[in-house]
C-alpha cells in the first residue's frame, strides 16, 4: 500500500508537469495528451478505453457501495424493520445522480467534491477509532483466510488489484487542472501539485490506519468492506454509512463528468446529433441507469475492486503516464529518470495482467451463491 501511495503520487506528478508541456496549450483530458505522446489515432485508441473502462467500473462500484452503505445504515437504524433487498437500496442511491448528472461542468461540481472529501476523512477516522475501541478480537487469526496454495494465491492478486483500485485521481486529474487559472507566469501546475499532495495526505490518512488497525483488530475476519464489520456503537457506525454515502455521491459525478463529455462528444459529432437539453438529458440519464442494472446485476464488491484495479487502473494509474514522460521527455538512458519510470512500468504490467484474474474469481464464486435481483 506505501510502495502504490509513493508510485502513484510520481506517476500523478507527471500528469500535473505534462498538462502545459507545449507553450500555449494545455492537455485538458488524458486521450488529448495519449494523442501528443502517441499520435492521433494510436494516443486514442491506448487511451480512451482504459479511462472508460476506469471510469465506468468505479462509477459501477460506487453505486453497489452507496447501496450496500445505505442497507447498513437502514438495518442499524431500525433493526426490528422488514428487511429489504440489496437492489432496492442500489435504486434509491442510484435516483439522486438522475438529478445531480445534469450539473453542467466540473466547476458545478466543487461543492459536491469538497463535502465527499470532507467526509471521507470523517468516515474513514470513525471506522478506524471504532475498530481500536473495539479491540482485538479474542479469536482473531493473522493467517491466510484460504486453506490450498492456489486459493491463496488468487486472493492475493484480487488483494493487489484492491491496492490498484484505490488510487485513481490520474484519470481526472488533467479535467480539473483545466478548471484551474493559468499565465506564463503563474502555470497552473503551481497550484495544481499543492492540492496533489494535500490530497494525497487525507487519502493517506484515510486508508493506512484504517487497512493497517483494521486488520490488527480483526485479522482475516475482516468484511470487504470494514463498516460492514462493525455493530457497535450503533449511532455512531450509522453515521459513518451515511457519510460514506454522501463520499459515493460526489465521487459518483467526478468520475461520471468525464463519461458524460465522450458521450455527448460522439453523439453530436459523430453522430450529428443536434446540441439540446432534451439529447443531454436522454444519454446522461441512461448512463445512470446502465450502471445502477449492472450494480444490481453484479453487487461483489471485493471481487468488481480486484478486477477493475487490475485490469484499468494499473494501466492509467502505474505506468501510461511513465510511457508518455519517457516519449516525450527521453530521459538520459540508465538515468535515475529512466530507471524509475521503467520500474514503475514493469510493475503496472505485472499488475494488469495477473490481478484481474483474482478479482474475476472471486465474481464468480460470490454469483454461484447469489441469489440475482435479491
Amino acid at each position: 500500500m506505501v510502495l502504490s501511495w509513493i508510485i502513484t503520487l510520481y506517476t500523478l506528478w507527471q500528469m500535473v508537469q505534462m498538462h502545459e508541456m507545449v507553450p500555449g496549450k494545455r492537455f485538458d483530458r488524458y486521450h488529448e495528451l495519449g494523442q501528443h505522446a502517441f499520435g492521433e489515432k494510436l494516443g486514442l485508441f491506448i487511451v480512451v478505453p482504459q479511462q472508460l473502462i476506469v471510469e465506468v467500473g468505479t462509477n459501477i462500484i460506487y453505486m453497489v457501495t452507496g447501496g450496500q452503505s445505505l442497507k447498513k445504515f437502514h438495518d442499524l437504524v431500525c433493526p426490528s424493520c422488514k428487511s429489504i433487498k440489496l437492489s432496492y437500496f442500489i435504486m434509491i442511491f442510484a435516483s439522486v445522480h438522475f438529478v445531480l448528472a445534469h450539473l453542467p461542468n466540473f466547476n458545478s461540481l466543487s461543492g459536491v467534491s469538497l463535502t465527499a472529501a470532507v467526509v471521507s476523512l470523517a468516515y474513514s477516522t470513525i471506522a478506524w477509532t471504532a475498530s481500536a475501541t473495539k479491540g482485538v478480537q479474542p479469536d482473531v487469526d493473522y493467517g491466510y483466510k484460504a486453506s490450498t496454495t492456489s486459493e491463496i494465491a488468487f486472493n492475493f492478486l484480487n488483494g493487489l488489484g484492491d491496492v490498484a483500485f484505490a488510487y485513481a485521481g490520474h484519470n481526472v486529474v488533467l479535467e480539473i487542472q483545466a478548471t484551474i487559472a493559468s499565465t506564463p507566469e503563474k502555470p497552473s501546475k503551481g497550484p495544481m501539485w499543492k492540492g496533489v499532495v494535500v490530497a494525497y495526505i487525507v487519502v493517506a490518512l484515510c486508508y493506512f490506519p484504517v487497512a493497517f488497525i483494521g486488520y490488527w483488530m480483526f485479522g482475516n475476519s475482516m468484511k470487504e468492506n470494514i463498516l460492514m464489520s462493525l455493530e457497535k456503537p450503533t449511532w455512531l457506525i450509522a453515521i459513518a454509512n451515511m457519510l460514506v454515502v454522501i463520499h459515493v455521491i460526489g465521487g459518483y459525478q467526478i468520475y461520471a463528468m468525464p463519461v458524460f463529455d465522450m458521450i455527448e462528444t460522439v453523439l453530436v459529432k459523430k453522430m450529428h446529433f443536434k446540441p439540446s437539453f432534451t439529447l443531454r438529458f436522454i444519454a446522461r440519464n441512461v448512463y445512470v441507469a446502465i450502471t445502477m442494472f449492472i450494480a444490481i446485476c453484479f453487487p461483489f464488491f471485493g471481487g468488481l475492486l480486484g478486477f477493475f484495479g487490475g485490469f484499468a487502473f494499473a494501466p492509467t494509474t502505474y505506468f501510461l503516464p511513465c510511457v508518455m514522460w519517457l516519449s516525450l521527455y527521453k530521459p538520459k538512458m540508465f538515468g535515475f529518470s529512466w530507471w524509475t519510470n521503467w520500474i514503475c512500468i514493469v510493475l503496472g504490467v505485472v499488475i494488469m495482467v495477473t490481478t484481474p484474474v483474482g478479482g474475476l474469481r472471486n465474481i464468480i464464486l460470490q454469483s454461484k451463491n447469489y441469489d440475482f435481483f435479491s
